[in-house]
């Protein structure tokens, strides 16, 4: 059990390894910023993680590009873009919502709003299914009653 625990905690330190010591900034309020922009940057190889939790080589270029443009006094926006500029938008875990983009933001309502629309139609059609036949008239009653005896 205590194994189990210890292995688990190693595996919840991991994020914290990523970000290599001769990364870091020395000042103190630039490798905040630099760690705060970081979290909204995606790593191109690990996908789901941002640069900050990676250890992929491509995340350690990002992650030190990020500081340079920093460095030399760019403001959170204008390093954000320089590093979607340079690695592409598929970095950003927020893309803007312009161009081709839209269909990543519009897919969701739009699915949803389907959905809602084909469950209505289906309790509909369930619910006038339910309802049964027609009743027989007299006349139709008597041909069916012929059909049956025949």
């Amino acid at each position: 059990m205590r194994a189990l625990i210890l292995c688990l905690s190693l595996l919840l330190a991991l994020p914290a390894l990523a970000v290599q010591p001769d990364e870091v900034l020395s000042d103190p309020a630039l490798e905040a910023r630099a760690r705060e922009i970081s979290k909204t940057l995606r790593c191109p190889v690990c996908q789901g993680e941002t640069i900050d939790e990676s250890n992929a080589p491509i995340s350690r270029d990002l992650r030190l590009y990020l500081r340079e443009r920093l460095v030399a006094g760019d403001s959170n926006a204008e390093a954000v873009q320089a590093v979607a500029d340079r690695f592409g938008e598929y970095v950003l875990f927020e893309p803007p919502a312009r161009g081709a983009n839209w269909l990543l933001y519009l897919a969701g309502p739009i699915m949803a709003l389907l959905g809602l629309f084909l469950g209505w139609r289906f309790v509909r059609s369930r619910s006038l299914a339910e309802e049964g036949p027609e009743k027989l008239s007299d006349e139709e009653k008597a041909r069916l009653d012929r059909i049956l005896r025949d």
